[in-house]
């Protein structure tokens, strides 16, 4: 059974974070350019829980499958720091669970 941390437990690790919650606000799409060329959709949604919330950053097909409301897991993230702003990503190897 997969062991669920809170997002603000979340925001202090690396890499192997299972989290769950629901998506309570969503960015507007925007396009950004990739170093090996090319362009990728992204946005930015809130993840909370009963904890707190977290940044949430969607790319490409997964941001169709997303709406404000929608409860999820995300199994194997990872967080990185912009600008002083911790967000949450399931990267290449995580996976993105939706409940509805």
């Amino acid at each position: 059974m997969t062991q669920f941390i809170t997002t603000t437990t979340a925001a202090q690790m690396r890499n192997g974070i299972n989290v769950a919650g629901e998506i309570t606000k969503l960015s507007d799409v925007r396009t950004v350019n990739l170093k090996a060329g090319g362009t990728v959709d992204t946005l930015t949604a809130t993840l909370t829980d009963e904890a707190g919330e977290i940044a949430l950053q969607l790319w490409a097909d997964d941001i169709a499958k997303i709406k404000v409301g929608s409860r999820v897991k995300v199994l194997n993230g990872f967080t990185n720091e912009f600008k002083g702003q911790v967000s949450l990503s399931k990267g290449k190897f995580g996976q993105l669970e939706i409940e509805g």
